[in-house]
């Protein structure tokens, strides 16, 4: 969805804005909704109270650090 409103914001393909967005990132990948369902899922196992107080960076995500 955010793709196709970038397409449709800025009048590019959606393949245009993909590309795009995996050259902003500095891994050149981008994560599919599955891979941080699977990640969440994982955090809320009730065997994984280890991960207390962590953050986690999940690769193919995109951060701004600005406000």
């Amino acid at each position: 969805m955010l793709i196709a409103n970038m397409a449709k914001t800025e009048n590019k393909s959606p393949t245009g804005i993909r590309t795009m967005l995996k050259k902003r990132n500095p891994a050149s990948w981008l994560g599919e909704i599955g891979e941080f369902g699977f990640a969440y899922a994982k955090m809320c196992n009730a065997h994984s109270g280890y991960l207390k107080g962590q953050n986690i960076l999940i690769v193919g995500g995109s951060f701004s650090t600005t406000t």
